[in-house]
């Protein structure tokens, strides 16, 4: 018997459950007299479920049955002592037109939050609900006069900015952060919406002058953070870095936010802030390992922006450090690096296998080994010892199954394979790999293998796809010229096959790291004009997009490619991008 009426009792709750979802199909469809018979069927079985009542009061307004909402309300405030019914009440009078009540209800809602201040969760919530934001503005601001302890700064800055009231917006956030530090990066989300990277923009401007208010009236640091926020997301660098310098004089434990912002500046191509910040760490640092890794940093920027001629004076540089810090396990990192600068850079990849095969004699874990092997295999790819190399990237698939490392060695395999023409062999890698637990693995994984998979029928012998790869491969052993010519190979003497496409965008892409803009604009372009329902379009749109913006000059032109992104290609992964740039070079007032 006692299962029995559980059983009913379960039946008899998944019957109401689905007969709530019919009701809200109904309801989301436009159906709405289905909908309120089948809310009031609900209502009737559950009379204290605010939702059913609300859905109720809002079916028989969709059908503009105004007198029936308002005796359902009337009934409800007879039965039912709830503040949120006489906005309910008020809005209802709104939609009959009969405004002069309406405003007497609202008020008569606000009046209920003297009486109890808590009462301004049901009437500021339900004036929310219809958009009623001056009254709820009123609500929360009173509840807050009436107990200090109320804190709806939050909920009062997302209000402020939908009425566009933008200095309000950013006291309440600024309030809020205040109150509750732990939601400064939320906080940074939002207004990060209402601000622009340019520097005059006036929503920027508002903001930094609130924040310099703030230090000189009450100083804290998070006035100073959130500063430096807003200097790094205009890229003034130096100023942000003047804000970093004051907070850590305050808070000397830890250099780790001066630290980001010298890898922001130098990924934004700031190098000279960049050496600053890098030298100062150098400089401020006690702890070897920050000092090393800002060291490496530092020559890292120089192998960026040196020509070859320099490249022996940053070799003794290297060997200079290793000489000071030594070649320990503690300095993995700095050997990976001096490794990776001879074979890549100096090509000498005899000296730089050497070396690394040291390094594996040092006691490793198996993590660190991994990475070492993963080097080495590169190196011998580089050397086009694929053989080899295979060797190295399966050792650590077989060592660290299932970790990252693992998955990015077998992607590693992959792209050996491919560029040695193993395409099926390849392919078969990186159907296993299109699950990787890395997002990043799993996008490159795909973008290989839909390389493969379109251009492997067209052609028998797979010359094009050869041709491809191989330019692929002089690419990675950073011999970009011979590159291009194999790519125009492939653009003038296979113009019919779909590999034209990825040849135009690969050689772009290596004309833009020449700074062959123009050339990069041409490629790009032609892919515009002639693969428009290509893989590629939304690629080509954005980097083309980004040169006339940040290169040529021309906003204009820049800004109706982005829009083309927004407005064709919503599932592009430059879709956020591409919005924030276009509505900056707009001149929005807020993003």
């Amino acid at each position: 018997m006692r299962r029995f009426l559980i059983l009913c009792v379960f039946i008899s709750t998944s019957v109401f459950s689905q007969n709530g979802i019919l009701a809200k199909e109904y309801f989301k469809n436009g159906e709405f007299e289905k909908a309120l018979h089948a809310y009031k069927k609900l209502y009737t079985k559950s009379p204290s479920n605010i939702n059913y009542i609300n859905q109720v009061i809002a079916s028989h307004q969709q059908l503009e049955q105004y007198d029936d909402a308002e005796k359902f309300i009337l009934k409800l405030m007879e039965r039912v002592k709830y503040p949120a019914f006489i906005v309910e009440l008020g809005y209802n009078f709104q939609l009959k037109g009969h405004i002069e009540k309406a405003t007497e209800n609202y008020q008569k809602a606000i009046t209920t939050i003297d009486d109890k201040a808590t009462n301004v969760f049901a009437v500021a919530r339900s004036f929310q609900n219809h958009s009623l934001l001056n009254e709820a503005t009123t609500a929360y601001e009173k509840a807050m006069v009436l107990n200090p302890d109320f804190n709806f700064n939050i909920q009062l800055a997302q209000i402020y900015g939908e009425q566009g009231n933008i200095e309000k917006m950013f006291n309440s956030y600024i309030n809020f952060v205040e109150f509750n530090p732990v939601v400064l990066n939320d906080v940074k989300r939002a207004v990060n919406d209402f601000i622009s990277e340019k520097s005059d923009n006036e929503n920027n401007i508002l903001f930094r002058k609130i924040l310099l208010k703030k230090i000189q009236q009450e100083p804290n640091l998070l006035w100073n953070q959130l500063l430096s926020w807003l200097f790094t997301q205009q890229k003034d660098f130096n100023k942000a870095f003047t804000q970093e310098k004051a907070i850590f004089k305050r808070q000397p434990e830890s250099l780790n936010r001066i630290k980001e912002l010298a890898l922001i500046s130098a990924n934004a191509n700031e190098n000279e802030i960049a050496k600053d910040i890098f030298n100062y760490i150098i400089e401020t640092a006690q702890d070897s390992n920050t000092i090393l890794e800002a060291h490496q940093n530092l020559l890292q920027l120089e192998i960026k922006e040196s020509p070859k001629e320099n490249y022996t004076a940053i070799n003794t540089k290297y060997l200079e450090l290793i000489k000071t810090f030594g070649t320990y396990t503690q300095t993995l990192n700095l050997q990976m690096s001096y490794a990776h600068f001879l074979a890549f850079y100096m090509n000498e990849t005899t000296k730089a296998t050497a070396f690394l095969e040291d390094t594996l004699k040092l006691p490793l874990t198996e993590l660190q080994k991994a990475k070492v092997k993963l080097e080495l295999g590169d190196i011998l790819v580089l050397q086009e010892q694929f053989n080899k190399a295979l060797i190295y990237y399966t050792q650590i698939q077989r060592n660290l199954k299932n970790s990252t490392i693992s998955q990015e060695a077998r992607y590693k395999v992959a792209k050996a394979s491919y560029y040695k023409g193993d395409f099926k062999w390849a392919e078969s890698q990186l159907k296993i790999l299109k699950a990787s637990t890395s997002q990043l693995i799993a996008n490159d994984a795909l973008d290989l293998k839909l390389l493969i998979t379109d251009n492997k029928y067209e052609d028998s012998l797979q010359t094009a796809l050869k041709l491809y790869s191989k330019a692929d491969l002089l690419a990675f052993q950073n011999r970009n010229n011979e590159a291009i010519t194999l790519l125009d190979s492939i653009l003038n003497n296979h113009k019919t096959e779909p590999i034209i496409a990825q040849a135009l965008y690969k050689q772009a892409a290596l004309f833009q790291i020449k700074g062959q803009y123009e050339k990069a604009k041409a490629n790009y372009e032609s892919i515009i004009a002639n693969y428009r329902n290509g893989i590629l379009i939304d690629d080509a749109l954005f980097h083309l997009a980004k040169i006339y913006e940040t290169i040529l000059s021309q906003p204009e032109k820049a800004k109706t490619l982005y829009e083309q992104i927004i407005f064709n290609h919503a599932d592009s992964i430059y879709f956020i991008d591409a919005r924030k740039r276009f509505r900056a070079l707009r001149g929005d007032a807020i993003n």
